[in-house]
């Protein structure tokens, strides 16, 4: 199957649940900094994944998946803090945390198929 449009990519499917369970985690939280941060992470991933795919070429779409997969990684390691500070759940952490695992897995095998 070719990917036709952005949307089409699982990986940024994906990406735009985690951005909307980021906001949506943290809508009640206090910490402005903190929930500005884990979100623009969040957004980064899907944002970049879709930059890269409307570049049009295979080592630009990569560089970009890349900048995704540091994203997710951002996502995770504030997802800690995030737990340690009591703004999200247990249940929330892993579930975002699961899924942005899913995400950078996905973006590895696309990174590589490329």
């Amino acid at each position: 199957m070719k990917i036709e449009r952005f949307e089409d990519i699982i990986a940024w499917q994906k990406a735009k649940e985690l951005t909307l369970l980021i906001h949506k985690g943290t809508a009640q939280s206090r910490g402005f900094g903190f929930n500005a941060q884990i979100q623009r992470a969040a957004l980064s991933v899907m944002n970049n994944i879709a930059e890269g795919f409307e570049r049009k070429t295979n080592n630009e779409f990569k560089q970009f998946l890349f900048i995704a997969k540091g994203s997710c990684a951002e996502v995770r390691s504030m997802l800690y803090l995030a737990k340690d500070l009591n703004k999200i759940s247990e249940d929330s952490f892993k579930k975002i945390f699961l899924l942005s695992e899913e995400i950078s897995k996905i973006l590895s095998g696309l990174i590589k198929t490329l």
